[in-house]
């Protein structure tokens, strides 16, 4: 009988899918504007939770910059920039984020997260890249860097994509860079040969991830970024 037992066990157990047996992780969702606020943030949102419902990560949103705070922090695997703008966070609330990364938090920024907290040294550090100023948005090459991270291991080495290209100031030189956008294949670009569009780092105990990508509505359907956005939630959870 003790043999039948741990044969059933043992083939049941090879029939487990181990995305479910995945512990769910937690993840905070931050949306606060105290400047342009993008049209995209709703869809954002939803586009999470659904990836979250199919991959075994819970999203919870907020634009009340007193969730950070560090007891409440620590209750999250990863926090989200999507699309904040301007002067987001208190002295107080920048210090809780600092402790949150140094425990080894995570923090994942999305297009707009480059245009916030310009008076916050170590977010810049952080975030990777401060935003300088955008064309008109347009078509445009972006050219894979790294085949190999989970954000980018489906994408072509050259994806045609359509959206709001930022400039950049104020680049960490520790990035690594996952996705570079061809300036010759578009108009307004300002960073030459190194404009990085996406990349990923390890800092100050934490991991780090951003992507330029994700200003239009449209973007957000379609399934090369959704599984980009979901490689770089991967990346942040260690996955």
């Amino acid at each position: 009988m003790k043999v039948l037992l741990l044969t059933f066990f043992v083939l049941f157990a090879g029939f487990v899918n181990p995305a479910i047996a995945q512990k769910e992780s937690k993840v905070l969702v931050f949306t606060k504007t105290a400047g342009f606020r993008h049209k995209s943030i709703e869809i954002g949102v939803e586009t999470l939770k659904t990836l979250g419902v199919e991959n075994q990560f819970s999203i919870t949103q907020t634009e009340d910059a007193e969730q950070f705070n560090y007891k409440i922090l620590k209750r999250y695997d990863l926090v989200i920039f999507l699309n904040t703008t301007g002067d987001v966070l208190n002295p107080e609330q920048e210090l809780a984020f600092e402790k949150y990364i140094a425990k080894g938090g995570s923090f994942m920024g999305v297009h707009a997260a480059t245009d916030t907290e310009f008076e916050w040294p170590w977010f810049n550090k952080l975030v990777g890249a401060y935003f300088l100023d955008h064309p008109e948005q347009s078509k445009a090459t972006i050219k894979r860097i790294i085949r190999s991270h989970p954000s980018t291991s489906h994408l072509p080495d050259k994806w045609e994509h359509y959206d709001e290209w930022y400039n950049f100031k104020s680049i960490n030189k520790s990035i690594n860079v996952l996705l570079m956008l061809d300036e010759t294949t578009y108009v307004g670009g300002k960073n030459g040969s190194f404009h990085p569009i996406a990349w990923y780092h390890e800092f100050d105990g934490g991991r780090s991830f951003y992507t330029g990508l994700g200003h239009t509505v449209a973007s957000y359907k379609e399934p090369e970024f959704r599984e980009h956005l979901l490689g770089g939630i991967f990346y942040c959870l260690n996955r």
